[in-house]
């Protein structure tokens, strides 16, 4: 059991009501947060708790990760030259049926640090892969997230358009990843389809099955891409939005990632049904997918969240760097720097990102019964030496550097800036063999992939 601390700042940011406290502190006991307020009256109320933090720190709820792939931690830094349907043909395509538990596990280290680093705590997740093999894959999720201590949403991305998938194995590996996360502490299951032109209506209509009936949701991709709503129209002459409420998925709990190309009547869709939205600027930029329309998704009441999304199509797994993404984009499309403010961003990464995921009652916020996950920003750092608003110094001039303590259900998962289960030089030197070891069986130490040349523009 995690003993009961202070956790100090010379402001805590809260992402509830009041938004802040100036000198407060947090009081975290048995997993939960029982006190939020100033920090002199909670030490005199409490004088024998350890204090961490301090007067020059900020302190902030644990930023939510929407949406994400640890099935592309070891693929980092290639085929920068594709658009979304050629870079899954040229790169996530060779690469599923090569996927083992072994590169499931240190992969979600790898990148599960580096989240952990930039101040996540619950990290929504979406591992695609072929299940071709004997060994379920997705497992190895489950056991690192539960070795770093980070919060987790676990879904596999099924899907049965490619050649040699069958989907009994697809089913299996459901399975398998929801045993896994039912036996985990900090790990939740959802049903995950990659897309809904990589599922025939048999498996779409079996994964909705599981998401309702089971009680799970679903965690899925909607209108990424223009060619995307363009296909799903042509089949099923309806946009993917509607395809999947006519079909009953959104009688789920459902997160949907990116809803980029949405019709007026998609977004009424959304909202109608109360489904979540996962934002993901950096890897929309970096394939050139387009822009979120998230000035209209909120005004009709949709909740959104932030994401970091894969390592593949976003290589670095920093949500700092997503969180400010994310008001820059908004700004520089609109041509106004009143399209979206610090605020809007800081909200969608705590509070915006649990409640699109349907914990919000839990976690986002740091209200007395949540669950304790607190993020500590280094007062002392050069970034933030002189604060003069907490919120845009948050979003504009924190990093990774600035992640000084990290605590989730009341443990803390980060020290001094260095995750504490695991010790990162060790995951590194592990990674390189199973990086290299993925590259040769899927292929692509042939390709111009490495050097990012050669391909379509």
């Amino acid at each position: 059991m995690s003993e009961a601390v202070l956790i100090r700042g010379r402001h805590v940011l809260t992402s509830a009501a009041p938004e802040s406290y100036t000198d407060g502190a947090v009081r975290l006991s048995e997993g939960r947060i029982t006190h939020v307020g100033a920090y002199r009256d909670l030490a005199a109320r409490f004088p024998g708790h350890p204090v961490h933090g301090g007067p020059n720190d900020i302190v902030t709820p644990g930023f939510v990760n929407a949406h994400g792939h640890f099935s592309e931690a070891l693929l980092a830094g290639m085929a920068e030259q594709y658009e979304l349907n050629a870079w899954i043909r040229a790169l996530i395509a060779p690469v599923a049926p090569h996927l083992r538990r072994e590169d499931a596990y240190v992969g979600t280290l790898l990148a599960g640090i580096q989240m952990l680093h930039s101040g996540v705590t619950l990290v929504n997740d979406m591992f695609v892969c072929d299940p071709v093999g004997p060994e379920p894959v997705t497992p190895g999720v489950v056991q690192a997230l539960d070795e770093l201590g980070l919060r987790g949403v676990v879904a596999f991305g099924a899907g049965d358009a490619r050649p040699g998938v069958e989907r009994a194995a697809l089913v299996r590996e459901h399975e398998e990843l929801e045993r896994a996360a039912a036996a985990s502490r900090l790990c939740r299951f959802r049903v995950g389809i990659t897309v809904v032109s990589a599922q025939s209506p048999e498996l779409f209509d079996q994964s909705v099955r599981m998401a309702v009936d089971g009680g799970h949701g679903a965690h899925l991709h909607l209108h990424e891409v223009r060619e995307e709503a363009v296909e799903v129209r042509a089949r099923h002459g309806s946009s993917a939005v509607e395809y999947c409420a006519d079909r009953g998925l959104f009688d789920a709990p459902v997160l949907a990632a990116h809803c980029v190309w949405n019709s007026r009547r998609d977004m009424a869709l959304l909202a109608e049904h109360g489904v979540g939205v996962a934002h993901n600027p950096v890897a929309n930029m970096v394939l050139g997918s387009g822009v979120c329309p998230l000035p209209e998704l909120r005004e009709l009441g949709v909740e959104v969240g932030i994401g970091v999304d894969g390592a593949a199509s976003n290589d670095r797994q920093d949500m700092t760097e997503a969180i400010k993404a994310t008001v820059l984009l908004q700004r520089v499309h609109h041509l106004r720097a009143s399209a979206m403010s610090a605020r809007d961003a800081f909200r969608m990464a705590t509070i915006g990102g649990a409640r699109a995921l349907g914990m919000g009652a839990e976690v986002g916020s740091l209200e007395p019964g949540k669950a304790a996950d607190v993020v500590v920003l280094d007062g002392d750092s050069p970034a933030l030496a002189n604060v003069h608003d907490p919120v845009q110094s948050v979003v504009y001039c924190a990093g990774p550097r600035e992640v000084k303590e990290v605590w989730v259900d009341g443990r803390q998962v980060v020290a001094g800036g260095e995750a504490v289960s695991v010790r990162p030089a060790d995951v590194v030197a592990r990674s390189r063999d199973a990086a290299a070891s993925l590259v040769r069986r899927s292929g692509l130490h042939d390709l111009s992939l490495l050097a990012g040349t050669g391909g379509p523009s």
